[in-house]
């Protein structure tokens, strides 16, 4: 009985109940959750002779054993299978992944006199309100500022909040009405936010909120006060752009003001894109777009899309609408529905006539997304399609990693480890090395084979590590992997020049060309020739050298300050600490310095300036 068989036969001795499955290849690493309404149907079919995908085919030839857990609903299958996917990210599952962060307005209502605050990721907390998300390129944060100091809201953080004895400048030149020291009460606080909110409310509270801004800046022209009016006028005038641009996309064919998220898709030859349109307060603010490709489905197109939409609403930073409206049949819907009941009142529902005209619009967006990316030559999966074919791999790489040394004058080497999940940065992932500091100096060979040795340790690799460098370290790599007994493909990143262009003598006719160093591959890959593969390694790349010179300049300030610092009586932890933050010169410059100086360059206290300056004259007195 070979492997397949005896998968077939232990699927036969499932329940026919709703549950999730996960697929385990050799080393018991789950590449493949799934969910299923009968696990002994849906399971078997897999080790069956009914006809599959080739990528189903494909996760089924890695699969050598599997789990399953029986849940008591279909709906609680749906949430199992979502956070078991969170949790073992399998290599098979399609995971939803947009390549941006939206702007929101937050007010924390938790602290005392609450603020407008602008965030990126929102974190879901009781006692927080949120308005947003606003597209990508408005000015979100200017009109934060004008509304705070319009109606003379506070600004400060909540350390300096509650630290402040006497009110700051803002207050004198009214533009805060100073909380800090109680010059105003919680009272009228609360009616000054409540105005400055209402601003975000819908287009009538909108309008009402610039009244009242006329009505002061007509007040202190009144007053002679020309200057606080210019300013109010300005502010006017910047508002009134803000919202003249929003009402204009008010959603005339929605009766209430109801939040509202409205989800289509539009299946291409190769990709599915899915765009979601976000309707706040009766206005359309923003989408969002997510895409996978076709052939990457192992379960039901309809059934990725909603499993993708219920991964974007349990998403710990993803603030729920009381309706989405969803560009399929009502069937399969009210599953979701209820699978999103732990999260909140949020209702679902199918194709109606009341919204077709929106979603028309959102199935365009997501077609016309989807025709620009691919004329553009923008679609990761094509650049990555492009590396599959270069390294003759069986199939598409999704993890990438690469790797760069900084190195100061052989002093506090380090290398930094970035992550690519399906072309873009997986964050989470990014590593530091410390590297030893070597007798002889700048040794990138032997450094980049203590990174690697050091990486492979941690287990699940990528599916190709990517070098920063020629030949020769792409080889220190790959004689590395084989000593070690591991088989995953190396390429490097190298720069050369181009001298095929024009005239020879010109030096501006010369140009340099980005080129992927391949082993066994006679002439490097000129990177230029494939968009989209050139955009996924030299971002790689830069982020490689962007993040190594971040640990590097700290390790080495640290380094710096060590060496010195720690001799000096009576400067305790903090203070080191403190005066790292300003450190930016050698010890004959602040030799320069007078106790004064130090006092004032460090932000420290005088009797650490003197023990500084002691300590650098060698003396045991300073002066001033």
């Amino acid at each position: 009985m070979n492997k397949r068989e005896e998968l077939l036969e232990k699927s036969n001795k499932l329940p026919q109940a709703p549950g999730c499955y996960l697929m385990k290849d050799k080393s018991n690493q789950v590449i493949y959750v799934g969910k299923a309404k009968k696990l002994k149907a849906r399971v078997g079919s897999y080790f069956n002779q009914s006809a599959k995908s080739v990528k189903t085919e494909f996760m089924v030839g890695h699969v050598d054993d599997f789990d399953f857990m029986v849940t008591s609903s279909e709906a609680e299958s749906f949430i199992l299978e979502n956070n078991l996917i969170k949790e073992f990210t399998p290599k098979y599952n399609i995971r939803l992944r947009d390549d941006k962060s939206y702007p929101y307005l937050q007010v924390n209502f938790n602290e005392p006199f609450p603020r407008l605050e602008y965030v990126r990721r929102p974190k879901k907390e009781k006692g927080k309100q949120f308005y947003g998300p606003f597209p990508p390129g408005i000015p979100l944060s200017q009109i934060l500022r004008i509304l705070t100091k319009s109606f003379e809201l506070r600004d400060c953080s909540l350390n300096e909040f509650r630290s402040r004895k006497t009110p700051c400048l803002l207050h004198q030149m009214k533009q805060c009405s100073a909380p800090c020291v109680k010059l105003i009460t919680p009272e009228s606080y609360a009616q000054s936010l409540e105005l400055a909110l209402s601003f975000f409310q819908g287009p009538v509270k909108s309008k009402r909120t610039l009244k009242i801004i006329e009505e002061k800046m007509m007040g202190y022209a009144e007053r002679e006060e020309f200057e606080m009016a210019a300013i109010l006028r300005d502010n006017f005038l910047v508002l009134s752009e803000f919202l003249e641009k929003f009402t204009a996309q008010k959603v005339e064919s929605l009766e209430t003001d109801q939040n509202t998220d409205l989800w289509s898709y539009w299946e291409g030859m190769e990709e599915v894109d899915i765009s979601v349109y976000m309707i706040r307060s009766g206005l359309l603010l923003g989408h969002k777009n997510f895409n996978f490709v076709k052939s990457e489905l192992i379960q039901d197109l309809e059934d990725e899309i909603v499993q993708k939409i219920l991964q974007y609403y349990l998403a710990p930073d993803e603030l729920l609408p009381s309706l989405a409206v969803i560009d399929f049949p009502d069937e399969g819907l009210k599953v979701l529905e209820e699978a999103l009941q732990s999260t909140g009142d949020i209702k679902i529902l199918g194709k109606s006539k009341k919204y077709q005209k929106l979603l028309d619009m959102c199935k365009k967006h997501a077609h016309d997304t989807q025709v620009v990316r691919l004329e553009n030559a923008d679609s990761v999966y094509q650049g990555l399609n492009k590396l599959k074919d270069l390294l003759k791999l069986k199939e598409r790489p999704k993890i990438l990693e690469c790797y760069d040394i900084a190195i100061w004058q052989g002093k506090s080497p380090t290398a930094s480890q970035i992550v690519f999940d399906e072309g873009r940065p997986d964050k989470t992932k990014y590593r530091h090395y410390h590297l030893q500091e070597l007798p002889e100096g700048n040794n990138d060979f032997a450094m980049m084979r203590e990174v690697v040795s050091r990486r492979v340790e941690h287990g699940k690799l990528p599916d190709v590590f990517v070098v920063d460098g020629g030949i020769a370290q792409v080889n220190t790599v790959t004689e590395v992997l084989k000593e070690l007994k591991i088989s995953v493909p190396v390429v490097g990143i190298a720069k050369s020049r181009d001298l095929t262009r024009g005239n020879f003598k010109t030096l501006e006719n010369t140009r340099s060309e980005e080129r992927l160093i391949i082993p066994g591959r006679s002439n490097p890959y000129i990177l230029s020739k494939c968009p989209a593969l050139f955009k996924i390694i030299v971002f790689m790349r830069d982020e490689a050298h962007r993040f190594s010179r971040r640990l590097h300049h700290k390790a080495e300030s640290k380094r710096v300050m060590n060496t010195w610092l720690d001799e000096v009586d009576g400067i305790g932890e903090e203070t080191k600490s403190k005066i790292l933050k300003q450190l930016t010169m050698g010890q004959d410059e602040l030799r320069e310095f007078n106790v004064s100086d130090l006092v004032n360059y460090f932000g420290i206290k005088t009797h650490h300036a003197k023990a500084i300056y002691s300590y650098l004259h060698g003396e045991s007195e300073s002066r001033d």
